[in-house]
């Protein structure tokens, strides 16, 4: 049965390390997986998220950065993650639309309600069974990407990212259910160990069980 996982976190929070490591965890048990990454994943993906976070001489708005970021997301979608999902495997994705209405919602200040929508129809009505945040204060995040060139949205002042940490743990407490809140500032692998406790219970709930020492058991 087929699982869609996402990670999410401000800057310097480590989700991209953690959804890589799940993904090749996953592979060695014999698990069909797919990672992709927002924004991005697709031809058309990665086009636009040269825009939306290196070209400097494009002055974005608030609302075409929503729109960019939707229009590379239904892609991705379309093209990559819904197929994958319909073979029965496991999709993570580093960065969903949970990214948006944080900083385009809460950082950038757009109408929520109004991000929701768009979001909705970016990703066709597909919400994650599980979503993984890692928090971190923001200036313990900058202080681990100190001297890595910054894009658009890394040099924002710390106040925007803030915001955006803000939004995180309000979206997660508003939907505790689909969000596992983990520490950023933890080991990486007592962090590891915890997105794999959840990942199992998820699997199994969804009907399929996975083990170290098995490839896959499956089933109802």
């Amino acid at each position: 049965m087929s699982l869609f996982i996402t990670f999410e976190g401000g800057e310097g929070s480590g989700k991209t390390v953690q959804a890589r490591a799940l993904y090749r965890r996953l592979l060695r048990l014999g698990v069909p997986a797919v990672l992709v990454h927002e924004p991005g994943g697709t031809g058309v993906g990665r086009r636009i998220a040269r825009w939306l976070k290196w070209d400097r001489s494009m002055g974005l708005s608030p609302v075409a950065e929503l729109l960019l970021f939707n229009a590379s997301r239904a892609q991705l979608v379309s093209e990559v993650i819904e197929p994958a999902l319909e073979a029965g495997k496991v999709v993570i994705c580093d960065r969903f639309a949970d990214s948006t209405m944080v900083y385009q919602g809460y950082g950038r200040g757009l109408d929520r309600e109004m991000v929701g929508r768009v979001n909705n129809i970016g990703t066709g009505g597909l919400c994650p069974a599980l979503t993984v945040l890692l928090d971190i204060p923001v200036d313990d995040g900058f202080a681990r990407v100190a001297g890595r060139t910054r894009d658009r949205f890394e040099r924002e002042e710390a106040a925007f990212h803030r915001r955006v940490r803000e939004g995180y743990l309000a979206l997660a407490a508003a939907e505790p259910g689909r969000w596992l809140v983990i520490d950023g500032r933890l080991p990486r692998g007592e962090v590891a160990r915890m997105v794999w406790t959840r990942v199992t219970a998820t699997l199994g709930n969804s009907g399929r069980t996975v083990s170290e020492g098995h490839a896959e058991v499956d089933r109802d």
